[in-house]
């Protein structure tokens, strides 16, 4: 394993309460950064005090988007250790993710490393109070100074840490989601399959017009049609229509979530029949309609949220009464109970910090 190098903060900040926490807000005391340089690879891994960049004006990224990051977590169980979630997992998606952006793939041990290490130096930041944890965005950014569209021969990795809490302001409680046949988040043969920076700036324009009409997030379905279900903003989405459970298969315009495939092997595990496949709107607005429909989505933010209301084409289809499904708790308590290590791990998805 390669060395990293350690400065640490001579002015370290004050951790905040953990009722306080929101999420993305606050950022703790210590960053991880590598660089990349064509013909001398990805090096120097160091950990420093939390600060600012300088950039060029010129700087690739700033003109072409040619940036990933992915998003993990840290979580301090009641035994007092603290685990991070599906470490490996994440180090391989940011490689996927950077190729197809055409970035220099790192090593997967490193880049699990730096989550390590980064969160040990900082492991005051990890909350303690239910429903919190320790967020980690690994980024990637092209760096080299041109104008002209091909890809950077320099490259920064960092990662940052932020304590956080419930990501929606309704917690566990059921969201209402907007199908929109009207905007368009990604299309197969793009970029909907990697954490890019140009995905979620897509996703803008839709997501504040849904917010506006009272939703808290849009469901997109498939750039052609507007017929098939791709995914929420910020999570996969996944539902029970009668004795089976569907989610959209993987199809190069959806993201490869990590709680999708937590969720999908506990699901498989506990014997239910699960289907990866084309879900249309009108299979599901009539799903609701008969009362056979529980849906929930699942991302690394919100862990697992039910969806109590699905908007479509003027119409509100209230889920499952509007009320948690006992399927969509059982999940998320299952997860919740590995992160924080209340419950038994068999897939060994939650790893502690501190070696030994």
């Amino acid at each position: 394993m390669t060395d990293i190098a350690i400065t640490r903060t001579t002015s370290p900040k004050q951790t905040p309460p953990d009722e306080s926490l929101s999420f993305g807000k606050v950022f703790t005391d210590h960053m991880f950064l590598m660089n990349y340089e064509e013909g001398k690879g990805w090096h120097d891994p160091r950990i420093v005090p939390y600060a600012p960049f300088t950039l060029d004006p010129a700087c690739c990224v700033l003109h072409y988007g040619q940036g990933i990051f992915d998003g993990l977590k840290a979580f301090r169980g009641r035994d007092g250790q603290v685990r991070i979630f599906r470490g490996p997992d994440h180090a391989q998606r940011l490689n996927r993710s950077a190729h197809y952006l055409c970035i220099p793939e790192l090593d997967p041990a490193l880049v699990e490393e730096s989550f390590r290490a980064l969160v040990e130096v900082d492991e005051r930041w990890v909350p303690s109070l239910a429903g919190t944890s320790l967020y980690i965005r690994p980024t990637v950014i092209a760096t080299e100074t041109f104008l002209g569209v091909h890809p950077s021969h320099s490259y920064l990795y960092f990662v940052i840490l932020c304590p956080v809490g419930a990501y929606y302001k309704e917690g566990m409680n059921p969201v209402r989601i907007l199908a929109s046949d009207q905007h368009v988040r990604a299309v197969k043969g793009g970029l909907g399959a990697a954490k890019t920076m140009a995905n979620y700036a897509a996703s803008l324009y839709g997501a504040e017009e849904a917010q506006k009409a009272g939703y808290t997030q849009v469901l997109w379905l498939d750039a052609v049609e507007h017929k098939y279900l791709d995914e929420v903003g910020t999570m996969n989405i996944m539902m029970r229509i009668g004795d089976e459970i569907v989610t959209p298969a993987l199809n190069g315009a959806i993201l490869d979530g990590i709680t999708r495939r937590s969720t999908l092997t506990l699901l498989r595990d506990w014997g239910y029949r699960v289907s990866e496949r084309p879900v249309s709107i009108d299979e599901v607005t009539a799903a609701a309609k008969a009362g056979t429909l529980e849906m929930w989505g699942t991302g690394t933010a919100a862990v697992i949220s039910p969806v109590g209301e699905l908007g479509y084409k003027g119409e509100r289809y209230v889920i499952n009464g509007g009320v948690t499904g006992a399927l969509t708790q059982k999940l998320y308590d299952t997860i919740i109970g590995i992160q924080y290590g209340t419950s038994n791990d068999p897939y060994g998805w939650a790893k502690p910090v501190r070696r030994g």
